[in-house]
């Protein structure tokens, strides 16, 4: 039997139903899954995958605490600088924190922490355009907040050679972190990549380090040469591993797991303040620091940006401050007035010493 279209309704101006009235739309944990899932089979580190997730759980819990029912169509603009009013005027940095004391545990996050936030949002949300999840990037316009450009501290040659004699070598923790350091400032590498390394990582008669794809930021291998010394000191910490655990790995634990960022950072403030520097002293400093010296040293812009991992060369600059002692001398030895003066227009002598004996 075939059923007759209803004219009736049409004729009176209704309109046919086209969108089911009970149909339930994906929730925003969903929609995350998704994305996290398409990440995920792009590639990316599990350290950019937890990056996205714990900072979805941030912006999930302000949504639970402004818009506790509100629907991803329904997350504009207003919403989203709205979280950012809120991670910088009412969000308690440190908050919780096992380890940290109250005092720690201030109102307001720092600038780069809101950037970090919204920067996973801006991806999460054109991933989802990009699916056709949602029509709008409620990101779209939403501009990061300023940082003003200061100064990034770097270590001076005595600052630095005071930090890496502060460990006591016949400690086994303290000489595993006398051979992070010195490899780090060797080698310029990132703390995240230096604590993951194994044995077979090293070409121990080529003098080599080859940073795998799977663990470097930019998800590119590199290759980094060493110097002898470094290499001499990640065959002995290895022969000490070997002794008395059965790993590959090169930094590890007094129990034998592989050291974490955080207990090494916690662990390099203590040394900095027994060798008596002032200066606010982090694992990045040591890159900071060996790319400044290799610049000073003459050592060329593009070999650094190979060395470092970067592919675009304003991330490179990033990591270069010439000191003000440098800046003055290359200003005295190449000023433009070298050019305009010449010996003939140098002041020229016209009187005797009177006190001549001839």
């Amino acid at each position: 039997m075939v059923r007759k279209r209803n004219r009736g309704n049409a004729r009176k101006g209704i309109s046919p139903k086209q969108i089911r009235t009970n149909y339930v739309t994906q929730t925003l944990d969903e929609y995350f899954d998704l994305f996290y899932d398409i990440k995920t089979a792009e590639g990316k580190a599990s350290s950019t995958l937890e990056q996205y997730r714990n900072n979805y759980k941030f912006f999930k819990r302000f949504l639970d605490m402004r818009y506790p029912y509100i629907s991803i169509s329904e997350i504009d603009r207003k919403v989203c600088r709205d979280y950012i009013r809120y991670m910088r005027e009412e969000a308690v940095r440190w908050e919780n924190h096992k380890f940290l004391p109250k005092s720690s545990q201030t109102v307001g996050l720092s600038i780069e922490t809101v950037n970090t936030r919204l920067k996973t949002l801006r991806v999460f949300f054109g991933c989802l355009v990009d699916e056709k999840g949602i029509n709008e990037n409620p990101m779209e316009g939403v501009k990061n907040l300023r940082k003003e450009e200061s100064n990034i501290s770097v270590l001076n040659e005595d600052e630095l050679r005071r930090l890496l004699m502060a460990p006591n070598q016949i400690s086994f923790p303290e000489f595993r972190d006398y051979v992070l350091m010195y490899l780090l400032v060797d080698s310029m590498m990132r703390i995240g990549e230096a604590q993951r390394l194994q044995i077979q990582d090293f070409d121990l008669y080529s003098n080599a380090v080859t940073i795998p794809a799977a663990i470097a930021k930019s998800r590119r291998a590199r290759t980094i040469m060493l110097q002898v010394r470094t290499i001499k000191l990640i065959k002995e910490l290895y022969a000490e591993n070997k002794t008395d655990f059965d790993t590959n790995h090169i930094f590890l634990t007094n129990y034998g797991e592989p050291m974490e960022r955080n207990h090494f950072r916690k662990r390099l403030i203590a040394y900095a303040k027994k060798a008596g520097i002032t200066k606010k002293v982090h694992p990045h400093i040591l890159r900071h620091t060996a790319a400044t010296m290799f610049l000073e040293d003459g050592g060329d812009i593009r070999h650094l940006q190979m060395i470092l991992g970067h592919s675009d060369m304003r991330m490179v600059q990033r990591y270069t401050h010439p000191s003000e002692k440098s800046v003055a001398r290359q200003q005295s030895a190449h000023s433009a007035i070298n050019k305009v003066i010449g010996k003939l227009n140098k002041p020229r002598k016209r009187k005797r010493n009177i006190d001549s004996d001839f």
